[in-house]
Formats: C-alpha cells, sequence, structure tokens
C-alpha cells in the first residue's frame, strides 16, 4: 500500500500528520510512504529527515496518488476534488459538522476514517488522539494563563514578605483538565475543579485539586466520556457554585464540551465583572463555541479588566511533540485497519465500525447519521 501524508491548509495548524520516527516503522512494515515537499517543517521535521527515514518527498500531485492519504485536520473539498475514485482517507473529521465534505466523499467512493470517532476502550487507547492532543492542551493553557498572569503561581517567602499562591479554577476534569491540574500544581498554586461528572473526583483529589461538588451531578448522562446531556437546573446550581468562586480566582481554565453540540457557557459577562482585576480566563472550549461568553477565537483580549484567551488550537503551539503523538495514533490506527497488501476491514469489530465514517458511497457511522437526520 503506497500511504500519502499531505501538507496541512488549516490556518494556525502547525502539526503533520506523520513523523520521521513512525515513517520508519511503516516502512518496515512494507509501506511506501509519500510526503509533501515542507509539510513537516511547522513540526520542524525537515524534508531530509523524512528521506532518512525512508519517505520519499512529492510534489501534492503526487501524494493524491496514493491508497491511503492521512492527514490532521478535515479534507477539504479542492483536496477530494483531487482523490482517485475509491481512495481511503485518516484525519480528524468531526464528520456530523460537515455534511457537504461527506458528500463529495460518497461521490467519489472515498473510505473515510476518523481519529476523533476512535472509541475509547481500553484495547484502543494508542490510537486515541483525542486524549493525547488534550494533554498537551491542559498543559499549555497553564503555561499560557501563567505567561499573561501579573503574579507568580507559588507561595514564596521572601525578606521582603510571603507572597501567597495563585488560584486556578479549571472547569472540566477530562484529559485536558487533568493535566492542567497537574501542571498547575507543579507550579505551586492552589487549584480547585469543577465537573458535572462526580466520578472524576477521584481523580482530581490524586493529583492534588479540590473537588467541588454540585448539587444533582448523579443525574447528569455520560456518553464516551463526555456529558451527553445536563439539565438546566443542574446548569444554574452549578453557575451559582462558579460564581461564589471565580471572585477569589487568578487564573481561570474551561475545557468543557458536550460531544455534538455546541459548548455551555459557564462564565458569564457578568461573572467576568465579579473577577480580580488582572486574572486570567483560558477558554479551551473556543473553537466549539466557548464556555466563557465574552471570549473571542483565536484572539487574546482584555475585557473588565480580564486578560481571555481564545486559542483553538493549543497542540498546534506544541508542533513537534504533538505530531510525534498524533503520528503514534494515526498509525497504529492504520495498521489495525490494513497492511502492506490492503485493508481487511471487518465492519462489525468495535474499532473499525467505531471510526469508519463513508464506506462504498455511503455514510455509515451511526452517530454522525443521527446528528445530520436531527
Amino acid at each position: 500500500m503506497k500511504i500519502g501524508v499531505l501538507k496541512e491548509t488549516k490556518e494556525r495548524e502547525n502539526r503533520v500528520a506523520l513523523s520521521p520516527e513512525v515513517i520508519k516503522l511503516l516502512v518496515k512494515k512494507e509501506f511506501e510512504v509519500l510526503v509533501e515537499e515542507g509539510a513537516g517543517n511547522a513540526s520542524y521535521f525537515s524534508d531530509a529527515e523524512y528521506i532518512s527515514a525512508g519517505a520519499n518527498v512529492v510534489k501534492a500531485q503526487e501524494v493524491f496518488g496514493s491508497d491511503i492519504l492521512l492527514k490532521v485536520n478535515l479534507f477539504t473539498l479542492a483536496e477530494i476534488d483531487q482523490m482517485q475514485a475509491g481512495t481511503a482517507c485518516i484525519s480528524i473529521m468531526y464528520a456530523y459538522n460537515h455534511p457537504d465534505v461527506l458528500d463529495a466523499m460518497n461521490k467519489k467512493s472515498i473510505t473515510s476514517f476518523s481519529m476523533d470517532a476512535v472509541p475509547r476502550i481500553s484495547r484502543a487507547q494508542k490510537m486515541d488522539s483525542l486524549s493525547s492532543q488534550a494533554n498537551l492542551a491542559g498543559y499549555k493553557s497553564v503555561i499560557m494563563g501563567a505567561n499573561h498572569l501579573g503574579k507568580i503561581f507559588p507561595l514564596m517567602m521572601t525578606a521582603s514578605g510571603t507572597i501567597t499562591p495563585s488560584k486556578v479554577l479549571i472547569f472540566g476534569a477530562g484529559v485536558a483538565g487533568l493535566q492542567a491540574i497537574a501542571t498547575a500544581k507543579r507550579l505551586g498554586a492552589i487549584v480547585e475543579v469543577s465537573d458535572v461528572r462526580p466520578e472524576t473526583k477521584e481523580q482530581v483529589e490524586s493529583l492534588g485539586g479540590r473537588f467541588l461538588i454540585v448539587e444533582g451531578a448523579e443525574t447528569v448522562k455520560v456518553e464516551g466520556g463526555y456529558a451527553a446531556e445536563v439539565s438546566e437546573e443542574f446548569l444554574k446550581k452549578q453557575k451559582e457554585l462558579i460564581q461564589s468562586k471565580i471572585k477569589e480566582s487568578d487564573l481561570v481554565i474551561t475545557t468543557a464540551l458536550v460531544m455534538g453540540k455546541k459548548s455551555p457557557i459557564l462564565v458569564t459577562e457578568e461573572m467576568v465583572k465579579t473577577m480580580k482585576k488582572g486574572a486570567v480566563i483560558v477558554d479551551m472550549a473556543v473553537e466549539s463555541g466557548g464556555n466563557c461568553e465574552i471570549s473571542e477565537k483565536d484572539k487574546t483580549v482584555v475585557k473588565h479588566g480580564v486578560t481571555i484567551i481564545g486559542e483553538s488550537n493549543l497542540p498546534s503551539l506544541l508542533p513537534t511533540n504533538a505530531s510525534q503523538l498524533y503520528a503514534t495514533n494515526i498509525s497504529t490506527l492504520l495498521l489495525h485497519l490494513a497492511n502492506k497488501d490492503g485493508f481487511n476491514l471487518d465492519l462489525e469489530e468495535e474499532i473499525t465500525k467505531g471510526v469508519l465514517i463513508t464506506y462504498q458511497g455511503e455514510t455509515v457511522h451511526e452517530f454522525t447519521k443521527k446528528i445530520l437526520n436531527n
């Protein structure tokens, strides 16, 4: 099989789908790998490194002749137009948001697999790109927040007096939130955490964070690690708790996502007005609408004396590590689906069924079809 790696075209994207180290593994498995010229430059992987790893570095036009195409982000309509009929492709798709792309793929019988649809089961952990990228995003959110904060994180006793530690409030104890807790604690902050899933309490406390319990959390439905349904009454109680805590916080990090839906507003403009002057908010959910009512996508703004960071692609700010981890994720999935001679798809197998989006001219992914039909 011939694997093609395209250069990312999305604005502010610095990652690449395969690293030279992972290409060495694929070449040993007898795959042929084509990499578009300059595809790894923004991740600090040179064309020479790819060639040394066993890849052929070629122009984009030649990459489109591959049996399977790999990217980080969704394939564009222009890219699909250049694909041969029957080509396969793997990327992070969030397919339910892009019916036009699915239509274009189905017209050319493109077989597509989505990295964001990898089921969260133990044997698929090495394929879980959402977790690998969220880990880095959680770390980076704290570093960015600390950089914009006008004070230090740790307790410091000096001859001139004692500096009290910063208070960090984190919404969401998923992968990103847990890494943010660990990073903020390592830097010496006092960390408090709110999450709609009560089962995350033990994980939060194991990292040294204080878990804020919201009455009625046991009624929240969870699917695939995400909150699927949250009542208005619960959100009201959560906001009341947040309102009391946010006034004391120096740094607020929000990570709350609802799969297939707009992110819930957790921090209103009125709450921002009550925060300390010089405080910082990092809205990690800004790509899907944002948890802060007044955050702005891909902008850092100051409103009511509070700095609000709305960076939509935090992993891209750590492109070397992000690409290395993603390359492991996507190559592990590829090796699960295929060998050097071609695909061997078991459509009833849990991982294959979970990631397969379009196949033989149809959208076959159940969750995607459910969202599109609503």
